[in-house]
């Protein structure tokens, strides 16, 4: 067991050293200072990933616009990246399931953020949930309430993002899907697999619109894979599984090289992500 740990580790560093290799972005500190002038906006900022994005675009520079439903989280974060990288924050609160605020705190901020002399240049829709459950066991309000949230306050997101960026003639939007929306996944998997794949989905059709209408709006679609937040604190730890200082690294610097989808960290999800394309279903779900 333990030679075989031995050659997994290996492997695993191999592997990271050849994804690093092939990066448009090997370091943040590269780009350091790029976001100057620009704004980002990111959804569901108050923690985990959201957060810690926020941190790495303040680093490069970057003003944000961040909002969630816990404004007392959103308001110490502001406190934070004002006083460490001297950028501007906008704070707004925001349930993503009422869909009418989501339109009215983006155009909001789009007013913010115009009224100070600049634009919305991204906006990151990241807000999410992971609760579902398995089918035909008398769960459905939980699996439409992670449908709903994952895909239709999503969609939502798009819309709002798109009008504003159309009008702007200007834009990046980003989507955070998972690795869980590459194949129709097992048990707890189920419903937030489906809600993940349709928001990758919806993301693809976005991009065919700025393709066919000749748009400078960039649309990309993130995959991260196992990321260890404080929402799953206490929560076993899981194969290839990164910490949320690495997870928000490799999201943001897919983000800056302005890729049209993205499997992170690379390594391993690129070829782990080909397989569960292309595998026999009854073999992925015996690694689940």
């Amino acid at each position: 067991m333990k030679k075989l740990e031995e050659v997994f580790a290996k492997a695993d560093k191999f592997g990271r050293v050849v994804a690093n290799r092939f990066s448009k972005i090997k370091d943040l500190n590269d780009i350091r200072g790029i976001g100057q002038g620009k704004t980002v906006l990111i959804t569901g900022a108050s923690s985990g990933l959201g957060a810690m994005m926020a941190r790495k675009f303040a680093f490069l520079g970057y003003d944000l616009a961040i909002c969630a439903r816990r404004l007392d989280r959103l308001e110490t974060l502001k406190a934070e990246l004002e006083k460490e990288f001297g950028v501007k924050v906008y704070v707004r609160t925001l349930d993503v399931t009422v869909y009418d605020d989501v339109f009215t705190v983006f155009e909001d901020f789009a007013k913010d953020v115009e009224n100070d002399g600049g634009t919305l240049d991204k906006i990151i829709v990241n807000a999410g949930v992971g609760d579902s459950r398995v089918i035909g066991h008398g769960r459905f309000a939980i699996n439409r309430a992670t449908a709903e949230t994952n895909f239709i306050s999503a969609l939502a997101q798009c819309e709002s993002a798109m009008q504003i960026f159309r009008r702007q003639n200007s834009g990046h939007l980003v989507v955070i899907s998972s690795m869980s929306a590459v194949r129709g996944l097992p048990r707890h998997l189920t419903t937030y697999a489906a809600a993940k794949a349709g928001l990758a989905a919806l993301a693809e059709g976005i991009r065919a619109d700025t393709i066919s209408e000749k748009l400078p709006i960039t649309v990309s679609t993130i995959y991260p894979g196992y990321v260890r937040t404080d929402l799953n604190i206490g929560a076993k730890y899981l194969p290839f599984e990164v910490e949320e200082d690495e997870g928000a690294d490799v999201i943001v610097k897919a983000i800056e090289a302005k890729v049209d989808e993205a499997y992170v960290p690379a390594w391993p999800w690129l070829p782990i992500g080909l397989g569960m394309k292309y595998l026999p279903l009854r073999l992925i779900t015996k690694f689940l």
